[in-house]
């Protein structure tokens, strides 16, 4: 076996995902993991699903947002608690491609990122892995973690497991989104078919409301309706998005 092809088995058998034998046998899913100019990303038809997804902290959007993003004025700052010259500490309970937690940690944040789709946790971990060996992001990166798991069923377990008590806990359940970009029609369309439309949501909002200790925050749609269950304590609304501000505790500097 080639060191390629050994690097690639470990990789499926690490995360739970198809090995080349199920790849080769058309028993697959039509996304698979491979690497692309030194990173690890995920592909498919490009017709359907656009250009091979990666998790990049160091270059592109990451960079730019690093560099002129707006800091503690932004939505998401405002809504974690970072407005006000607090610095807490946060679980990304929907990590996704790690964008918001990134923000987060650039910030001064410690962030747990939990993940429960095995290839985006394994993207996760190549990005990181990336943003710790850069000089401009190692700082940064160290203050991140990562989490495999199911944070609707998990979410306590994977906190205790961590070195991070979260006294907020960030969501962003998949919701229909309706942007006119072609791009972001393929983004969604490949998590969606990845992690479904998180139906779970609302068990989702319980979990966090058990686990934080100050707030949970949960990104919607501005137009969307609230996660079904108890009603948001504050709201925050941007051009495009709101954060629900669901809190026990005022957070102090």
């Amino acid at each position: 076996m080639s060191a390629v092809a050994a690097n690639d088995a470990a990789l499926a058998a690490r995360w739970g995902l198809p090995d080349a034998d199920a790849l080769a046998s058309g028993e697959a899913p039509p996304l698979r993991l491979g690497r692309e100019n030194g990173r690890l990303v995920l592909a498919g038809d490009a017709k359907r699903y656009g250009k091979p997804l990666a998790v990049d902290f160091v270059e592109g959007k990451a960079a730019h947002r690093r560099r002129f993003g707006g800091g503690r004025g932004q939505l998401i700052a405002r809504a974690c608690g970072l407005g006000k010259g607090a610095t807490p500490s946060v679980v990304d309970a929907t990590a996704g491609l790690g964008r918001d937690a990134f923000v987060l940690a650039t910030l001064g944040a410690e962030v747990l990122m939990v993940e429960r789709v095995a290839s985006i946790a394994a993207l996760l971990e190549d990005g990181l892995a990336r943003a710790m060996a850069d000089p401009d992001t190692a700082e940064i990166a160290a203050r991140l973690r990562l989490a495999h798991g199911d944070a609707s069923r998990e979410l306590a377990d994977l906190v205790a497991q961590s070195s991070i008590a979260p006294q907020v806990v960030h969501l962003d359940p998949m919701f229909p989104h309706r942007e006119k970009s072609a791009l972001v029609k393929k983004e969604m369309r490949l998590f969606r078919e990845l992690a479904g439309d998180d139906a779970d949501a609302p068990r989702l909002l319980e979990a966090a409301l058990d686990v934080a200790t100050h707030r949970v925050v949960v990104k919607r749609p501005r137009k969307a309706p609230p996660i079904e269950g108890p009603a948001p304590r504050h709201v925050l609304e941007g051009k495009t998005s709101r954060y629900d501000l669901y809190v026990h505790r005022a957070l102090s500097d």
